[in-house]
């Protein structure tokens, strides 16, 4: 299997109900590898959650800011608790990301769409957190408090 261009299937997702309760009950989301580039998908979910409420932590070694907040080289410097640990790294780095959103309690670990790792997956629900892969944050924000509404979703505004 090609890292750079595959991934393994998700092994199992929470139901929709509890996707759903996981937004609703989350404040503070470290999106690890926000990139300040508006064009993109990182910046642009970024934006979509900081415009929804959420508390956005960048996790990005190379910057010093982004969207206006400090960024952070890893999760374990981040001062606050965080919620969410949101992934837009490769599969690879996903086993190291899961083991330091263990390390800081974070309650969700979210591999966005595209990204899984059934392993990683498993550790992190054995250590208590709920494990999200081949989703978009975004988008399932988007599906369960937007269809009310009328309102479709689309990663590109």
């Amino acid at each position: 299997m090609d890292k750079q261009t595959t991934c393994p299937m998700p092994d199992e997702n929470p139901p929709a109900e509890e996707i759903a309760e996981i937004l609703q009950n989350t404040k503070t989301i470290a999106i690890v590898g926000l990139s300040d580039n508006p064009e993109k998908d990182s910046n642009r979910v970024a934006r979509y959650l900081i415009e929804h409420g959420y508390e956005v932590i960048p996790v990005n070694p190379l910057k010093k800011e982004i969207l206006g907040k400090k960024s952070y080289p890893d999760l374990t410097s981040i001062p606050e608790k965080v919620d969410v640990v949101d992934i837009f790294r490769p599969v690879e780095a996903i086993p190291s990301i899961v083991e330091e959103a263990i390390k800081v309690g974070a309650k969700v670990v979210w591999m966005q769409l595209g990204l899984s790792h059934p392993e990683a997956a498993q550790k992190a629900r054995n250590a208590g957190l709920k494990a999200v892969q081949s989703k978009c944050i975004k988008i399932e924000h988007s599906k369960i408090y937007h269809k009310e509404a009328g309102m479709t979703f689309n990663l590109m505004e």
